[in-house]
């Protein structure tokens, strides 16, 4: 007898499986992608398949069940799980994947269907997914009218909830709301950045020409390089060494702008999963000392594996809480806020389904006492960077803002040398959008103490 788990098998039935956890639970995508990735037995073609078909299908979820819901007879919300999930992950493959025929998304999905719950159900996946097949090659697929309601016809055609849609639309006008959606529905690009303390630029460039990695230098940023084709990039011999980190070019800024020097010490809040850490260790030559605060100690601990590999030495981990932690004031403070990510969607696209404007007052909240705190741990001519992953003004110039307004010892540092100046907006900030620079979408601010 076949146990139920056994009946998941291959991407696209791993996919439903992952989709329905999603569907029913908060977990984090990438974690229940990881777990599958790490125990099943999948080729490399199949979990990239996986990857591609669970990412996509969230990322497009709204604008799918749109059209689902136009040919499923009956009320489609309502739709058993694994079927719902099943048809999505078909028409995803039909309307986004040219590499794969019509004919195989659909078999594929009524195969599993009827194995996983019967005949019956499996033809009516086969109905609906024929029938849409049909009206997509006869002629074009119907969508809210813009003309009558723009936020609804956005915020489906581009696979956006109302809020975000709403909001947008309201402090950027709809060309600039269009093109945001159009870059957050992009695949993510995968970013290096190759460790200092281990090799230089040339001879790691050398290394990507001699695996037949497909690259190009970042356009801002001497040590970072974007690969052009997917690669399972972690099983490299020269990462497993701790020659790069996985890191996107935007998340680099925050560091740069901190500055730090050999022999300083700095403090890094919130410092889990540990990018902007390693940055910092290499740029101070493994020289003086870098405090790593984190709440969780699971975090940090996998940090610790992380900063191992890339051959750092010179940070001590500290489980606490940010919020309230004193420590011995230090030269330079990062606090790279938790936040909505709303600047990361191309990698993170389950954020949109999973927040909403409540959950922005409630970070605030969270960032205001978490910046509060950190400059009581900046020495007097000391250096604090605030940082988020979101292009939200209230949890970024408007943080900053009130905070200066409370704190006449800081002041704001508005000229950035090492920073192009394509990146600082008018207020002096670094402020990134993926639609205009390419990158995820964050903001940055370089705070001294007098």
């Amino acid at each position: 007898m076949v146990e139920f788990k056994d009946l998941y098998t291959g991407p696209r039935g791993i996919a439903v499986k992952i989709l329905n956890r999603i569907d029913r639970t908060d977990a984090y995508l990438d974690k229940l992608i990881d777990v599958e990735l790490k125990h099943g037995d999948l080729s490399s073609a199949d979990k990239a398949l996986l990857n591609e078909i669970v990412h996509g299908v969230i990322r497009w979820k709204r604008k799918l069940d749109w059209i689902l819901r136009g040919f499923y007879r009956g009320d489609f919300s309502k739709c058993i799980p694994n079927l719902k999930n099943a048809m999505r992950v078909a028409l995803y493959q039909v309307l986004f994947l040219d590499n794969i025929p019509n004919y195989a998304a659909v078999n594929e999905a009524v195969e599993f269907v009827k194995k996983i719950q019967g005949e019956k159900s499996a033809n009516l996946v086969n109905a609906v997914l024929r029938n849409i097949i049909k009206t997509l090659e006869e002629s074009e697929i119907r969508y809210p009218d813009p003309n009558e309601d723009t936020v609804n016809y956005l915020g489906t055609y581009y696979s956006h909830p109302n809020w975000l849609v709403k909001r947008w639309l309201k402090r950027y006008g709809q060309e600039f709301t269009e093109k945001l959606m159009q870059e957050n529905n992009e695949r993510p690009k995968l970013t290096l950045r190759y460790n200092q303390l281990l090799t230089d630029r040339d001879s790691f460039i050398k290394k990507l020409e001699e695996a037949e990695l497909r690259f190009r230098p970042s356009k801002y940023f001497d040590h970072f390089f974007i690969l052009l084709n997917l690669t399972n990039i972690v099983d490299w011999y020269y990462f497993q060494q701790g020659y790069f980190s996985i890191q996107d070019e935007s998340a680099g800024i925050p560091v740069l702008l901190l500055d730090p020097k050999p022999g300083e010490t700095v403090i890094d809040l919130c410092a889990a999963p540990g990018g902007k850490s390693s940055y910092i260790a290499e740029l101070m030559e493994n020289k003086g000392k870098i405090y790593a605060i984190d709440k969780y100690a699971n975090r940090l601990a996998l940090m610790k594996k992380n900063i191992e590999r890339l051959k750092i030495t010179n940070i001590e981990f500290i489980v606490g809480d940010s919020e309230t932690i004193q420590m011995e004031p230090a030269d330079k403070v990062l606090l790279d806020a938790p936040c909505s990510g709303l600047g990361v969607l191309t990698k993170k696209p389950e954020i949109k389904w999973k927040k909403d404007s409540e959950d922005i007052n409630r970070l605030t909240n969270i960032q205001t006492r978490l910046i509060n705190n950190a400059a009581k741990l900046v020495k007097p001519g000391g250096i604090l960077v605030y940082s988020t992953c979101t292009i939200e003004p209230e949890e970024n110039f408007e943080i900053v803002k009130k905070f200066l307004e409370e704190h006449p010892e800081f002041d704001l540092i508005k000229e950035h040398n090492n920073i192009h100046s394509d990146f600082i907006d008018e207020n002096g900030c670094i402020s990134l959008f993926p639609n205009l620079h390419g990158m995820d979408g964050s903001f940055a601010a370089k705070l001294i103490r007098l």
